[in-house]
């Protein structure tokens, strides 16, 4: 009898076991995988930095976040809902800009924009955005550099012609847990 005994307790605590590590696995696999669009600032300024996108309502800009040097900073949270996405980004301490040919809506002040028409005439600066293809990856990173750090593959011309000019750097990434705007 005793044999039996200790049979069964063997036979119940693997089952707990079994059921425990059962219960982890889908809990974990019930987790939905973070994918989010960020940007890196990698130079020694601090940055201030817009985007644009398209969604299921039309188009959005919205800005600004301020990231500090050589930090991140997540712009959207989430999956990306599209393959392009647009950033104007401005060096606060030594001027200049990454800026691109794709014009959008932005204000001085915090902002988020529908639509892309008529920017002047709504009370918006027009500005120029560069554009950023993810190939419809789940998530994306920016990586801003200086020109002197980096040559890109095809040159962007600055907005603003008194700053140096900067230029992008863009690749896909994992997931980033980063702060608020």
């Amino acid at each position: 009898m005793a044999s039996v005994t200790a049979l069964f307790s063997t036979t119940i605590r693997r089952c707990v076991i079994a059921l425990g590590a059962a219960m982890l696995l889908s809990t974990a696999l019930a987790q939905p995988a973070k994918a989010d669009f960020r940007l890196c600032n990698n130079t020694g300024s601090r940055v201030g930095v817009a985007i644009g996108y398209k969604d299921a309502e039309g188009w959005t800009t919205e800005g600004w976040w301020n990231i500090s040097a050589r930090s991140c900073d997540t712009l959207l949270r989430g999956a990306l809902v599209a393959r392009y996405y647009y950033i104007y980004a401005v060096d606060y301490d030594r001027g200049g800009e990454w800026s691109g040919k794709a014009y959008m809506c932005s204000r001085e002040k915090e902002f988020t924009i529908r639509g892309t028409e008529n920017c002047l005439a709504r009370g918006y600066d027009r500005t120029g955005y560069f554009e950023v293809d993810t190939t419809e990856q789940r998530s994306w990173t920016v990586q801003l550099t200086d020109s002197a750090e980096q040559q890109p593959d095809r040159p962007l011309p600055p907005r603003v012609p008194s700053g140096p000019s900067r230029q992008p750097s863009i690749a896909p990434s994992a997931p980033f847990e980063g702060g608020k705007r």
